[in-house]
Formats: structure tokens, C-alpha cells, sequence
């Protein structure tokens, strides 16, 4: 799952949980749009590093 998916499946998890008034629900949610920041940085990062190492290669 791509990071950005991943924060929006978070996203709407906290949503539901502070809509039923689920703790552990929304918790889950956050921590889910946690991740998927995470993972849109280090797919940033290996995008950049690609790119140098094909500009290494010219």
C-alpha cells in the first residue's frame, strides 16, 4: 500500500472511530496516517536517489 493510500485509510479510521466514539479505533487511524507519511518521505528519498545515480551514470 502507497503511503499516501495509507494515510487516508488512517484518515478515515480516526474519523469513524471519533464518530462512534472508539479510542482504539481512532488511535489505530492515527497511527496509520503516521505511517503513511513515513512512507511518502522515504519514497521522496529513494525517488532522489534514483535520480542521482542515473545523473551519476550520464
Amino acid at each position: 500500500m502507497s503511503g499516501k493510500s495509507e494515510e487516508i485509510k488512517g484518515r478515515i479510521k480516526e474519523a469513524s472511530g471519533a464518530l462512534t466514539g472508539d479510542g482504539k479505533l481512532r488511535r489505530e487511524g492515527k497511527l496509520d496516517q503516521a505511517t503513511g507519511k513515513v512512507k511518502q518521505a522515504v519514497e521522496k528519498v529513494v525517488e532522489k536517489t534514483e535520480d542521482v545515480l542515473k545523473d551519476l551514470k550520464k
